[in-house]
């Protein structure tokens, strides 16, 4: 934290009080980082690049993760909803190669829809199944019951 806190501030105060000027020998030539740049022995110096190196690679490696799974995704929901293909959405997957699944939040949501339309297919064939007239006729013979209780209780009506 303190190293943290050492670089952020020196770096402000050079550039408060330099301005910019010809005084850029901590800095190296081109610019680059130096361990004097850093105010860190050479092997602190040679580590820290060598971490920032490897939590680039490890950064890299879960973005294409994530990609991966998110075309593995879309193809699955366009296989689900019978819609076109995308090229792109493919080649990404197949540079994945098949260690890339769903995750398994967005799996269980692929699968409770599946079952939720399958519930829907179960209650539209029962819709269809159903007879309207009889349905028609035993609702206004209820609405007529209700209307003739409603007479005998009430005294107003």
């Amino acid at each position: 934290m303190a190293f943290l806190m050492n670089q952020m501030l020196s770096s402000k105060m050079k550039s408060f009080s330099g301005g910019g000027g010809g005084d850029d020998s901590a800095a190296g030539a081109g610019g680059k980082e130096t361990p004097e740049s850093k105010g860190m022995s050479r092997e602190e110096f040679e580590e820290y690049q060598k971490q920032l190196v490897e939590e680039k690679i490890q950064r890299d490696k879960d973005f294409a993760t994530k990609k991966a799974e998110r075309a593995n995704l879309r193809i699955a929901l366009r296989d689900k909803y019978r819609l076109p293909d995308s090229a792109q959405d493919a080649a990404v997957a197949q540079m994945a190669g098949d260690d890339v699944d769903l995750p398994e939040d967005l799996a269980k949501m692929v699968d409770e829809d599946e079952e939720e339309e399958e519930t829907n297919d179960s209650f539209m064939n029962k819709l269809q199944n159903v007879d309207l007239d009889a349905l028609k006729t035993k609702a206004q013979s209820t609405m007529t019951e209700i209307k003739q209780t409603a007479e005998e209780k009430c005294t107003i009506m």
